[in-house]
């Protein structure tokens, strides 16, 4: 077990997952039977299980020329997170770098940041507008599938970074099954959850899950409370026919902290858990999801699927969302007094039609599909204007938000996007080990805005875009595969809804990537390693002069590489790692300072780690206990475009040990950062405000099922 975290390394992870392939190239051959090393409850190597992110073709990440990587519910349980950010984070290469206002979704992938480059699906449906946030906890959550690189062929704009499909549970033919949560923890933790699901007859199941989470948070007046409900039902038509329909909602209320401000350009450690948000700040997210699927396997060969959604989504912000140190009074500034509200209604259908066939003897598979959308999204705030009262640096009287000081909250804008892509994606193999996969994606989208202060129109533009990959994988063995691709994509500027300049484009981007995926031990173990080159062009940021409006500059860089192990050492104890090394670079940026024009080139872009790594040690202690030991380490970042600002690199560990007490029933008591670090997670729209990571927490979970 790890316990000195300050001499942590992730150069030292690599060294050992290094190490670990050395070894394993030359001793672990197909052809040798090996022992079945699984810690019990461990599941195998998932490389050689399909996808539906990775591919519309059912092929598995050892077959997919591309890197994808699956939380699994059994990786979720035994990581412990509530929040979907926070599990996310633990994947390769990711890292979570949500605050209050990105929703607490935005994440941070190869060099690339925010919903706009690293897009977050529902159940494979992306969300056009503002980007997803529902579901709230991980509750619901059955696996979380990730696609790292461009995957604009896929999902359509908006995925340079990568793509992150959160999968809900969903009915079974089995026997009904169900199953009890309760959880109590630090800062009075409570937590609920109730699953069930299972056949009612032989031609319709079900699925339903419910779950409530609350607590007075770690900082002051940090109160937070979620609710979610997730259920489907699914109709066996006939026996290639099936529908399923299925509803979900959920209220989310997060904790109304905006970050800590830098003293005298460093952060003040005494200040962790002093929020200067008012008292009556308020934040709240609704979202509503309603689908209807249709899989149909029309005969051997050829299936259709199809998904009509719909989307409501209401957002509201009540808060005071900046904060300066005055030197001269010692005391904290507060401006930015901030009333916004989100109305979103989104509808759409996806369709996919898939074939396998022989071409010229050869193993083909092809899919082909289109998608529509069409959203509405109105926007009400206040401008953004508006200042509180200065309040004590180490004794915050919070007081109260003051519409008086701010302009008129009103509905301040409308903004209505219809798009609809084409898309169609093949799989031809040359050869028992050789096979190529190629993807092509035309995207078209409508803006128009209207300005409901004048009643005016503003914007009616059109984006279009055609996107492209091509791959290649090659099987050394049945279990060991190399693959490259080199792909073409584009990103949105900031999400269509929130356009306000008819004159931005899309973000163009290209990526070059090689790698290769090995299972062995009887393919119970697995490891990957992947390389990239990515260049995106036309770079979306905030204008330094005004916050509200967003500009368009110049070019950057990313290359780095990517490794993973999943490893069972011995019968009891099994080890995963990922690690990854990149350099993000602004090759073209120019930025106003003072009113004059400064070159950015060769500087690292804003909240982007270049190491990043995570390991977890299971141990199979006795028959009915296990502890789990997972470290995550984030290596420094820079919190503004001149790198003047460095966010600390840190390493957090968190201890479990489950204990199942009956055959049905399990107890796990959790130490969340055991060695209580001090740590930031991101910089807020301002850089020098800072949002401070969790401090130590414990939390005790039955879970039962019956």
């Amino acid at each position: 077990m790890l316990t000195k975290q300050k001499q942590f390394k992730p150069q030292a992870l690599v060294g050992l997952m290094a190490l670990a392939l050395s070894q394993n190239v030359a001793i672990a051959e197909e052809s040798q039977q090996l022992p079945n090393l699984v810690v019990e409850g461990e599941t195998s190597t998932k490389l050689a299980t399909p996808t539906s992110t990775g591919s519309y073709l059912g092929l598995t990440p050892l077959e997919t020329a591309a890197s994808v990587e699956v939380l699994d519910r059994q990786k979720i349980e035994q990581f412990g997170d509530i929040r979907l950010i926070d599990v996310i984070s633990r994947s390769t290469g990711m890292t979570g770098i949500g605050h209050n206002g990105n929703g607490n979704q935005d994440l941070s992938s190869r060099g690339f940041t925010g919903v706009a480059s690293v897009l977050r699906l529902y159940d494979g449906q992306r969300q056009y507008a503002a980007g997803v946030a529902f579901p709230f906890d991980t509750w619901s959550v059955d696996q979380i599938e990730i696609l790292r690189g461009p995957s604009s062929v896929l999902y359509g704009n908006g995925a340079i970074g990568g793509v992150v499909n959160v999968i809900p549970k969903k009915p079974s033919r089995e026997a009904p099954q169900h199953e009890l949560l309760v959880t109590v923890g630090s800062d009075d933790t409570r937590r609920f959850g109730l699953g069930s699901g299972g056949a009612i007859n032989d031609r319709v199941a079900y699925r339903v899950d419910l779950s409530h989470d609350k607590t007075n948070g770690w900082i002051d007046h940090g109160d937070a409370e979620n609710v979610t409900f997730s259920g489907a039902l699914l109709f066996d038509v006939t026996d290639d026919l099936e529908m399923t329909l299925s509803y979900s909602k959920g209220n989310n209320e997060p904790t109304r902290y905006f970050g800590t401000p830098l003293i005298n350009g460093e952060q003040d450690k005494s200040l962790r858990g002093n929020n200067y948000n008012v008292k009556d700040s308020k934040i709240q997210f609704d979202d509503e999801w309603f689908a209807f699927n249709m899989d149909w396997q029309l005969n051997a060969a050829t299936s259709l699927v199809s998904k009509f959604y719909h989307l409501e989504s209401k957002r509201e912000w009540k808060n005071t969302e900046h904060y300066v140190y005055n030197n001269v009074t010692g005391l904290i500034d507060r401006d930015w007094q901030t009333e916004i509200t989100h109305d979103q209604s989104s509808f759409g259908n996806t369709t996919v039609l898939n074939n396998e066939h022989q071409l010229f003897g050869l193993n083909h598979k092809v899919s082909v599909g289109f998608d529509v959308n069409k959203t509405i999204f109105e926007h009400t705030n206040n401008t953004y204007s508006g200042s509180s009262t200065s309040v004590d640096l180490n004794n915050p009287e919070a007081g109260y938000y003051n519409p008086s000081n701010s302009p008129a909250f009103i509905p301040r804008y409308k903004n209505k996007v219809e798009q609809y892509s084409i898309f169609m994606e093949n799989n031809l193999e040359l050869t028992e080990q050789l096979s190529v996969t190629g993807g092509l994606r035309y995207d078209h989208a409508e803006v128009k805005r209207k300005d409901l202060t004048t009643n005016l129109q503003t914007v009616d533009t059109n984006f279009y875009n055609l996107g492209w990959r091509l791959g290649s994988v090659y099987k050394l063995t049945p279990s060991f595969s190399v693959y490259a691709q080199y792909t073409r994509a584009a990103d949105p500027v900031g999400g269509l809804a929130f356009l306000s300049n008819p004159d931005l484009k899309l973000a163009k981007g290209r990526q070059i990537e090689a790698g290769v995926k090995k299972m062995f031990w009887n393919d119970t173990a697995e490891w990957t390693l992947a390389v990239y080159d990515i260049e995106k062009k036309d770079l979306l940021t905030r204008d330094p002069l005004n916050i509200g409006n967003r500009i368009q500059v110049g070019q950057q860089s990313s290359k780095g590489v990517e490794a993973t192990l999943s490893l069972p050492v011995t019968s009891t104890l099994h080890f995963d790692a990922n690690a990854t090394i990149l350099k993000a670079e602004f090759d073209e940026f120019t930025d106003r300072v003072a009113g004059m024009a400064v070159s950015r080139e060769g500087n690292v872009p804003t909240n982007v780690p270049e190491r990043v790594a995570n390991a977890t040690l299971a141990w199979q202690m006795m028959p009915d206990w296990r502890l789990n030991t997972t470290m995550r380490y984030v290596g420094e970042r820079y919190a503004d475009t001149a790198n003047e600002l460095k966010l600390p690199s840190y390493t957090v560990t968190d201890l479990s040990l489950a204990w199942q007490a009956t055959a049905d029933t399990a107890v796990t008591l959790r130490a969340n950062n055991v060695f209580d670090k001090y740590y930031f997670t991101t910089a807020y729209y301002e850089p020098n405000q800072w949002h401070y990571g969790a401090e130590r927490s414990y939390e005790l979970s039955v879970h039962h099922s019956f």
